[in-house]
């Protein structure tokens, strides 16, 4: 033993019982003493003397014995001739370290009765008339006699051993390495480890004490850079490595997420696209001046090109540039796509140029990469369209100067402007309608050609669902032995289709000739022959149901086609169609655009826009529907007729004035108005509720 604490009931006897322990003498070690005996009042409350003996290291040249031994000092007889008032003011001698308990230069009196702690040690003195307490706080344990103290709040005493512990914490460094799903991209995301150290302060003797804890946090990172490049190379990482973010990362101190390795991205290339070389903006219809009125005499120009121009200029595309992962493996750029030019009347291709072969207004129709462009030419109509002048179709734009008589017909390729009223006709355009007069018991369709082709499309998608169940049926049922034993194996899969179409798809033939039914009706409204090749392709497997022989692969090739066709029919697509009209009544409206009703209004009339619908006067009965929003002026009538304003569920609904009755439609939430509202702007919140602002 190098150190040992012994008692006795004097410092002489304390010091002695220790040599003996040890085996050593008293200059061989030094003396610390930990508390003097106490005589106590009649006894009560004395104390022993209790000295510390520690050994002291010898010196190489002590060691070697080339030192002479000290003369020993005779402790005894030293200690005799001091009171015991003087030993507490004087040292021993240079060899003994004097110590009163732990807190220095407090008199044992001032200590009596409290409890301290220094050096992580508890310590206390007991008095007969004040007994010292301690509260404990989290994350400090005390142990009396070696056994746990669990209460907070104790009464501690001088004549037990005590023993205060505090736990450390640490917790290693956390890291991972992840790879985006193209492996473009490398990350580790670290969480630096760390140490928590814990120790008791100091605390200053009171007769109660609260002993809590204090703590140092040290941070660290222990992932080192073979780690990092093993791992690495673990996942087949070979290039684009990020050696200023790998070091960033292994001197980290708080969780972050590093991207310490990068591939290259394919460059996207570019589709091909039609560069114009003539102004296309055409009219808006009439001007709307301040106050609401409208100038129904002044129009923008029409613009016009003559023969021999060149209206644009089609560009190949751009292909992108190849990328490369991590790993090192090719990353091909987005196909690009070639425009798709379908060249109309009074046009031709040279080289990469349309020009113009007839003179007329230029017109473009755009639907993704598929381009129409054709000059238009215009068929003025001095008088009225009746009896005498006959129904009026042109491929091209139509102005009529008279109205339009009932149960007559105009249809145009291009624009149809009327000058006066239309009564009971039809007027039908693939461009823009405008008339200078009434509309009364009338069907307009600006726009119709693209109206056809989304209506047409819409069909396409229902009819490819039920094309790609029969696909899967046919697969089953011919892999089971059921079917390879029967004999419709060898009669072709057309009776199976037969049986399919009874017991299982009831409701696909009906779809099949609603399409076949449009595409004859709008055929002349339809430029690209795909929508009629499509019609008879579906007749043949589906509708008549011949002996002729039918693969799964032709079936499962016109399913591929009607896809794409109906991709193509759900692009945005850039015409110039639109209806401007002063007012309207018992008719209905349809437009692929806007609809403009700047006079007085509309009463029990049909309206869609594709576009925006406006209304400046009055709205009276009719449902009417906006796709990118409606704003009217005054809607319903004190009468209560029902009106209905539908938009979608991203849309707005503005109205001025709302009567009772009105009921609207947002998406698939329903609100009808119980009376009268001013300055109504109705929406859905985030909860698909009608909110109004």
């Amino acid at each position: 033993m190098q150190s040992i604490i012994s008692k006795g009931k004097d410092i002489n006897e304390a010091v002695k019982i220790g040599l003996e322990l040890l085996e050593a003498t008293k200059i061989e070690v030094d003396i610390e003493i930990i508390q003097y005996q106490t005589k106590g009042f009649m006894g009560i409350g004395s104390k022993e003397a209790v000295v510390k003996l520690t050994k002291r290291k010898k010196s190489p040249l002590e060691a070697k014995g080339s030192l002479e031994p000290k003369k020993e000092i005779d402790f005894e007889e030293y200690v005799s001739t001091f009171t015991e008032e003087e030993i507490e003011q004087v040292p021993i001698d240079q060899n003994v370290n004097r110590k009163v308990n732990p807190i220095n230069e407090i008199s044992l009196d001032m200590l009596e009765g409290k409890v301290w702690v220094e050096n992580g040690q508890l310590y206390c003195k007991s008095s007969p008339d004040q007994f010292p307490m301690v509260t404990l706080n989290e994350g400090v344990k005390l142990y009396k006699n070696d056994q746990r103290v669990n209460e907070k709040t104790i009464i501690v005493s001088e004549m037990d051993f005590y023993q205060l512990k505090v736990e450390n914490e640490e917790k290693p460094t956390n890291w991972k390495i992840s790879m985006d799903e193209q492996k473009l991209k490398v990350f580790l995301h670290i969480e630096p480890g760390y140490k928590i150290i814990r120790h008791v302060p100091n605390i200053a003797a009171d007769h109660h004490i609260e002993i809590v804890v204090e703590e140092r946090k040290e941070v660290f990172t222990t992932i080192s850079y073979s780690d990092i490049m093993q791992r690495l190379e673990s996942l087949r990482v070979k290039q684009g490595f990020h050696q200023d973010e790998i070091l960033r990362a292994m001197d980290a101190k708080e969780p972050f997420t590093f991207e310490i390795a990068c591939g290259t991205s394919p460059v996207p290339g570019k589709d091909g696209w039609v560069e114009l070389k003539v102004n296309l903006e055409t009219m808006k219809g009439p001007k709307e001046k301040d106050g609401g009125l409208v100038d129904f005499r002044d129009l923008q120009t029409i613009p016009s090109v003559n023969r021999g121009k060149v209206i644009a200029i089609i560009h190949p595309p751009v292909p992108g540039q190849i990328g490369y992962t991590v790993t090192n493996e090719p990353l091909p750029a987005r196909q690009t796509l070639p425009i798709v030019l379908k060249v109309g009347q009074g046009v031709s291709l040279i080289d990469d140029k349309v020009v113009s072969t007839e003179s007329g207004r230029p017109h473009i129709e755009q639907r993704g990469q598929l381009v129409k462009i054709s000059v238009m030419p215009k068929f003025t109509h001095m008088g009225n369209v009746d009896l005498s002048s006959g129904n009026i179709r042109f491929m091209g734009d139509v102005e009529i100067f008279g109205e339009v008589d009932e149960r007559m017909v105009v249809e145009a390729e291009g624009d149809i402007m009327v000058h006066k009223s239309v009564n009971f006709s039809t007027i039908t355009a693939s461009g823009a309608i405008t008339t200078f007069g009434n509309v009364i018991g009338s069907e307009m369709s600006a726009g119709k050609n693209n109206l056809l082709v989304t209506e047409l499309g819409h069909l396409l998608g229902n009819i490819n669902q039920n094309i790609e169940k029969i696909i899967s049926l046919v697969k089953q049922l011919t892999m089971s032995p059921a079917f390879k034993s029967s004999d419709f194996s060898r009669a072709g899969l057309q009776p199976l289709i037969r049986i399919l179409l009874e017991k299982k798809l009831k409701n696909f033939p009906p779809l099949i000739r609603k399409y076949v039914e449009i595409v004859r009706r709008g055929e002349r409204y339809l430029d690209d022959d795909v929508w009629k090749e499509i019609s008879v392709s579906l007749s043949q497997l589906f509708l008549s149901l011949t002996n002729e022989v039918t693969s799964l692969e032709r079936i499962e090739q016109l399913s591929r086609k009607i896809k794409q066709l109906h991709e193509i029919s759900k692009l945005q697509v850039e015409p110039n169609s639109y209806i401007t009209i002063p007012s309207a009544q018992n008719s209905s409206l349809y437009s692929s655009g806007n609809i403009l009703i700047l006079g007085q209004g509309c009463i029990n009339t049909k309206i869609h826009a594709g576009g925006t619908l406006k209304v400046n006067g009055i709205l009276r009965g009719g449902e009417v529907y906006g796709r990118l929003g409606v704003e009217l002026n005054e809607v319903g009538s004190g009468s209560g007729t029902p009106t209905t304003i539908s938009v979608p569920s991203d849309q707005t609904i503005v109205m001025k004035r709302a009567m009772e009755a009105v009921t609207i439609n947002i998406g698939n939430v329903k609100y009808t108005f119980k009376e009268t509202k001013y300055r109504v702007k109705a929406r859905l919140d985030e909860n698909e509720r009608i909110v109004f602002e």
